[in-house]
């Protein structure tokens, strides 16, 4: 197994080089989540069936405009949830998931848990990608991948956050070695 992974990992690293292109891919959960109300695809409305699903977000911006492909896969993919992949272009809201959506895909290629498109991004512009399950009761693990021929970065957190992140470090420091003592 760990060597069939390998194998696929490195094919996937020389297609990757090949074709001068870029990639970023990320493993998270939705169970847990904050909930909204789920846009039909083309963002016309909100579908009745997706009232209340969770969701989780990604927030980024490329370094080179041209054509972009997302990827998402529900986890275990022996089973998977059906999820639902959306693209905003500027600032995602969940209190008005109509506004800025731009791309939005269900079952891709006819399959459950699996979503993707193919869309034109801009540089200097703020993307959210948007993971959700189909309904209410659909969520938990997934994988998601872009790829395109520019950069793919994450806003750099303020220097706030990780001021909040050391705390929590040495307090968890702290509270390891009371329990040794």
């Amino acid at each position: 197994m760990r060597q069939r992974f390998a194998l696929a990992a490195l094919a996937a690293a020389a297609l990757f080089a090949a074709s001068n292109a870029s990639a970023a891919f990320y493993v998270d959960d939705t169970t847990g989540g904050p909930t909204f109300d789920r846009p039909f695809e083309d963002f016309s409305g909100l579908s009745p069936s997706g009232l209340g699903v969770v969701y989780d977000s990604f927030s980024f911006s490329v370094d080179t405009a041209g054509s972009y492909v997302f990827r998402s896969f529900a986890l275990p993919l022996s089973a998977p949830w059906d999820n639902f992949l959306f693209l905003y272009q500027g600032s995602f809201d969940a209190n008005n998931p109509l506004v800025n959506g731009i791309a939005g895909n269900d079952d891709f290629n006819a399959t459950i848990g699996r979503s993707g498109f193919e869309i034109s991004l801009a540089t200097g512009v703020a993307y959210t990608l948007v993971t959700a399950g189909f309904e209410s009761d659909e969520m938990g693990r997934y994988v998601n991948v872009i790829r395109g021929p520019g950069e793919i970065t994450a806003p750099v957190p303020e220097p706030e956050t990780y001021a909040m992140m050391l705390a929590g470090l040495a307090a968890i420091g702290f509270l390891a070695r009371r329990r040794r003592s």
